[in-house]
């Protein structure tokens, strides 16, 4: 792992910006050994090390594309969910490291969620959602707005802009009250004064900056544009590079104006994060906001990938940003791999969730998704006396709909106990989507290996109707095991190693997620699962 010191911060622009941001940069000087996270519910990783400071991610697992929004003491994030439904969840923290799960937004399938805007405007809550269409009936490439009176909802049914060739929409407000959307491209196009509706077409604003022809990149594709207004000038943060590819390709560049209408011109230090070296700890860097702390101090949110773990999908970042003296915004942090010290005045909080479920409670929504759901999808599902019912559905996990979760750590286990209904196969995945899997599913008599999202051999199962199974993930290998009582274990006949099921192999921005799926005819019954992290 490649650290940096305070004078070495990996702005991708040379001594300037290096020494603008140093002088203000809150890291913590780097210890001899990597430095550890606190430890959460189950073990999960916690940035908040209990000593004034933290350790990125603030929201581990497949978080991408943040947007945060400062309501008084209270701040506001939601990330991209992709394929899965219910999505859009809500997270609230008071001091920027410690957050924690409030609400799902978005309950109807109306495609793959990319890169929300979350923004409140004269008391009302919006979130503006740009989607891809897939197979779901329903589903549709455009972007849509809900809103909200209240942050817990509830919130509206989705509304239609009808903006099929842009993606990554922010939201911004003129100087005479006008509103807009600020889109992929660096368009823009206006919105009504109730923000329900465009008025007129999108229109190009700004011509970005571009990095060095010889540098390792994905695409050019400028995105994520957010506007803030600051000091007399509209700042524009944005991303370039693409967001995946290589580890150097992603990147936050900035523009300012006078006027929300231009002219644009290019900060003179930019990029202002990107990844340079493939040694450092988190890649494709960008996506980032600017959010101002609690003692009036100022931050970014961003993505990146872990280095090495691609696997859980790009990961909630934070650090601090300065402004210089000609008026520019400098980001800090290094390359985020070592402690920083925490936002000041801030009151920290319990951060993440319990991810293991006796079922007693109703976790759909805020924990489990389905992945891309058919309208009626969760009427597949009931909880009844700790019990979860999930009917089945299709043939096998390439034709059903699985229940998944995000996972935020390197190193775990998932376990539960299942009983299936004759005719029914149910089971136990490590699920990216529907054409890569693997895990271990069951029918009355026999046990089914799943691998490469294919199903491989079908030995006889010794246990009858009613199984626990348990997938541990030791940083990418793969141990699968069955028992009878969940107390005597027998490993599984396959082992797997699953480095390279994510985005640059698969496609589709995702992570692999612990998944359970019941598939055949009648139901299958989940009860006692269990998460556990390792250090």
């Amino acid at each position: 792992m490649k650290s940096a010191g305070l004078g070495s911060l990996l702005l991708g622009a040379g001594a300037p910006a290096a020494a603008a941001a140093a002088a203000a940069c809150a890291t913590v000087p780097a210890a001899s050994a990597a430095p550890a996270w606190g430890a959460g519910f189950e073990g999960q990783r916690k940035p908040d090390l209990g000593n004034g400071t933290f350790l990125n991610p603030i929201v581990a697992g497949d978080r991408p594309d943040p947007s945060i929004l400062k309501d008084g003491d209270d701040y506001y994030m939601t990330f991209s969910t992709f394929d899965a439904y219910p999505g859009l969840v809500i997270w609230h923290s008071k001091d920027l490291v410690n957050w924690r799960p409030v609400t799902a937004t978005l309950h109807r399938n109306i495609g793959s969620v990319w890169a929300p805007e979350l923004c409140k405007h004269k008391g009302r809550y919006y979130l503006y959602i740009p989607t891809k269409k897939t197979a779901v009936p329903g589903s549709k490439t455009t972007s849509w707005v809900i809103w909200a009176d209240r942050i817990e909802g509830p919130w509206s049914d989705p509304v239609d802009l009808d903006l099929p060739r842009h993606i990554d929409p922010g939201h911004a407000v003129g100087e005479d009250g006008s509103r807009w959307l600020f889109l992929s491209g660096v368009d823009r196009v206006r919105l009504a004064d109730d923000g329900l509706s465009t008025v007129g077409k999108p229109e190009k604003v700004y011509e970005p900056w571009r990095y060095p022809d010889d540098w390792e990149v994905e695409a050019f594709s400028p995105e994520g544009p957010k506007v803030l207004r600051h000091n007399g000038y509209y700042y524009l943060i944005l991303a370039v590079g693409g967001t995946s590819g290589p580890p150097t390709g992603h990147m936050v560049i900035a523009a300012r104006s006078k006027s929300i209408d231009g002219p644009w011109e290019h900060h003179p230090r930019n990029p202002l994060v990107r990844t340079v070296d493939v040694a450092e700890k988190w890649w494709s860097r960008g996506h980032a906001t600017l959010v101002q702390g609690p003692a009036g101090d100022w931050w970014s949110v961003y993505h990146g990938y872990e280095n090495g773990f691609w696997t859980l999908g790009r990961q909630c970042l934070l650090a601090p940003v300065t402004w210089s003296a000609d008026g520019w915004p400098d980001f800090g942090g290094g390359d985020l791999s070592q402690p920083i010290r925490k936002p000041a005045r801030g009151v920290a909080g319990d951060h993440g969730m319990p991810l293991s479920d006796d079922f007693s409670a109703d976790k759909y929504g805020i924990q489990w998704n389905f992945f891309n759901p058919a309208p009626d999808e969760s009427k597949r599902l009931a909880r009844r006396n700790g019990t979860l019912h999930l009917k089945a559905s299709g043939k096998m996990p390439s034709d059903s709909s699985p229940l998944v979760f995000v996972v935020p750590d390197q190193d775990y286990e998932v376990e539960c106990e299942i009983e299936v209904d004759p005719g029914t196969r149910a089971g136990l995945l490590l699920f990216y989507d529907h054409k890569l899997y693997c895990g271990m599913g069951f029918e009355e008599r026999n046990l089914v290996l799943h691998r490469y999202g294919t199903e491989h051999g079908q030995p006889a199962n010794p246990y009858g109707r009613r199984v626990f199974l348990r997938i541990r993930n030791r940083r990418h290998v793969v141990s699968i095991h069955l028992s009878g009582d969940g107390k005597t274990w027998t490993r599984g006949p396959r082992g797997y190693e699953v480095s390279g099921y994510h985005h640059n192999v698969r496609g589709g921005f995702m992570s692999l997620k612990p998944a359970l799926y019941a598939a055949g005819n009648g139901e299958a019954r989940f009860r006692n699962f269990r998460y556990r992290a390792f250090g």
